[in-house]
């Protein structure tokens, strides 16, 4: 490293060249530069946020993992059982810390990394690579494992109409509580687990009316059933055949959860394992099946449009919100970062993952870029360990 790096309150200061950069500082970074610890590997994390775990900030209040605690938890560290067993968005963040604090892991935030270049010898061979950061800074590092996040870049879908609406139009990643909405008639686009929460959160905490926008309807499990956790059947069905998953599923979803097709909210045509490798994985019930049977949460068609203050549905009916709460997702953001090197697919993720570097990108790593029906957090525990395993026999 050319210069040293200003580190936040109570990280390191690194001005040796790592032996691998990790950028971000999220759950899937903090693991890979553990696992790269523990083989004697030195890696740098970089986070362009000024503290560690900033996307977990940055959710909404009720948060809570959908996976165990005991399932979720980090190469080398438990999450505490005085967490409980499904664990809210604040103890993950202070386990976030304990865990880069035991690990002493070398965390440097505020340095925003925007690209990732090839970086060449003196004779012109590439050799590892360089990543201008802020401030100037060319950093560079044999080893770069990219754990940016799979909810990164928020999604608003360009929907005709929607800069004249005369309501209160936000993404779901700028709903922290349902305190403003009180009393407000909100309508929440999207059922998938953000959506299905916070119009659950909403009529808990008040509003008046909540509508619930669906254009595909979801698969739908228990978080848990008579103390059997949906995570510990997503593990099982892993490695099982899609197809056989797809034909049993139904069978066990129809003695688990009730049809809602009389409320708005039908069975979906597509089996379930044909949804998670689509990118939906299954919505956990906390709440919703209950506040729709009850009809405090009201399945409507899909949003077409806006028009004044209308909100023009894909059946051909028009609502009037208050509020439009856009559940929509969000994308990888990976384009400016790696795009240039040929290593994302159409869709703009990793063309591999894990411990696979791409080919003719040696030394360039990817975590946290799939949504596992067997927890995120798990399969990024799984991930660290392989990469650092990978990294070690190339050294």
């Amino acid at each position: 490293m050319a210069d040293p790096i200003t580190a936040a309150p109570g990280a390191s200061v690194t001005t040796a060249e790592p032996d691998a950069i990790v950028i971000g500082a999220g759950p899937g970074g903090l693991a890979v530069a553990a696992a790269l610890r523990h083989r004697g590997i030195r890696p740098l994390v970089l986070e362009r946020a000024e503290h560690l775990g900033a996307s977990w900030r940055g959710h909404y209040d009720r948060l809570h993992l959908h996976t165990t605690r005991r399932l979720s938890a980090l190469p080398g560290l438990p999450i505490p059982r005085s967490y409980g067993r499904w664990v809210g968005r604040d103890d993950v963040v202070r386990y976030l810390e304990q865990y880069a604090a035991h690990h002493d892991l070398d965390i440097t935030t505020g340095i925003a990394v925007d690209r990732v270049d090839r970086a060449g010898t003196a004779s012109g061979a590439a050799s590892g690579w360089a990543l201008p950061a802020t401030g100037g800074r060319v950093l560079t590092s044999p080893v770069v494992v990219v754990a940016t996040g799979f909810n990164h870049t928020p999604y608003l879908p360009d929907w005709a109409g929607r800069d004249a609406y005369p309501g209160e139009l936000l993404h779901a990643s700028e709903y922290r509580n349902p305190a403003p909405y009180a009393g407000r008639d909100v309508l929440v686009v999207g059922v998938g687990n953000t959506g299905a929460e916070i119009a659950v959160d909403l009529v808990e905490g008040g509003a008046s009316r909540v509508r619930l926008a669906v254009r595909t309807p979801p698969h739908i499990m228990r978080r848990t059933t008579a103390g059997w956790p949906a995570q510990a059947s997503g593990i099982l069905v892993r490695r099982l055949p899609p197809r056989l998953v797809d034909r049993v599923a139904p069978y066990i979803e129809r003695t688990s959860v009730p049809d809602l097709s009389e409320f708005g909210l039908a069975r979906p045509e597509q089996g379930l394992y044909a949804r998670v490798l689509d990118g939906a994985i299954p919505v956990q019930d906390v709440g919703l099946i209950d506040a729709v049977r009850s009809r405090r949460v009201e399945p409507v068609a899909a949003v077409e449009r806006f028009d004044g203050d209308k909100v023009r549905l894909a059946d051909g009916s028009e609502i009037s919100p208050e509020v439009v709460i856009a559940a929509t997702g969000y994308r990888r953001g990976l384009e400016t970062l790696v795009g240039h090197l040929g290593v994302l697919d159409e869709r703009g993720r990793p063309v591999v993952h894990g411990a696979r570097a791409p080919q003719g990108a040696p030394g360039l790593y990817f975590t946290g870029f799939t949504n596992p029906i067997s927890g995120m957090l798990r399969e990024m525990a799984i991930d660290a360990r392989r990469i650092a395993r990978a990294v070690a026999r190339t050294r």
